[in-house]
């Protein structure tokens, strides 16, 4: 019986994938590491390492299953809510463990069409709350828009990405005002 169809196979991994998104919703992403994995699900170690060679792997295949926490409920004004989110998304990618995340998720969806679902599905969640929020904004009169609103979650989280990912430096606050003011022409009320 091939391992991907065997019930015992598919028990642990499911008990694996429950440990990690519950480490990963009460401890954060540098939680989700093979061995408190292993311990929350009753599993050995090396019984995760078969399910997930390497640890952001998991981390991906966890974060997959819960609800995105970005940009999810907008507030006015916008420029203030568009600065927590930002810098809560900054501190969240200072972590390893989710700089390793976002570069593996980009990097993999190069040939896995799996991880491209996955990739296309962060993606679309982010870029579709950032735009209905900004076009709420432009509608408010609080802002007026420089750049297409598709183009905003780009505009505002490419700066922190790269920041991240390739300087590995934090993104401080003077990145994220910058990146909210190229949006547009904000209201001064």
């Amino acid at each position: 019986m091939p391992a991907e169809t065997d019930p015992r196979f598919l028990r642990s991994r499911e008990a694996i994938l429950h440990a990690a998104r519950e480490l990963l919703l009460e401890k954060g992403p540098a939680a989700v590491t093979h061995a408190p994995v292993a311990e929350r699900a009753g599993v050995g170690r090396a019984t995760v390492y078969r399910h997930w060679p390497r640890p952001e792997l998991l981390l991906v295949e966890a974060m997959a299953t819960v609800p995105m926490p970005f940009f999810a409920e907008p507030t006015v004004p916008t420029r203030d809510w568009l600065r927590r989110e930002l810098t809560a998304m900054a501190h969240q990618l200072d972590l390893d463990d989710v700089r390793a995340v976002a570069t593996t998720l980009a990097n993999t969806a190069l040939w896995d069409e799996h991880m491209e679902a996955r990739r296309a599905q962060f993606a679309g969640v982010l870029s579709e709350r950032v735009t209905a929020a900004l076009d709420d904004a432009q509608h408010r009169g609080e802002l007026t828009l420089a750049i297409p609103g598709r183009n905003a979650a780009a505009a505002l989280i490419g700066p922190l990405y790269y920041r991240s990912t390739i300087e590995h430096s934090p993104a401080d606050p003077g990145l994220i005002e910058s990146a909210i003011a190229a949006l547009g022409s904000w209201s001064t009320d």
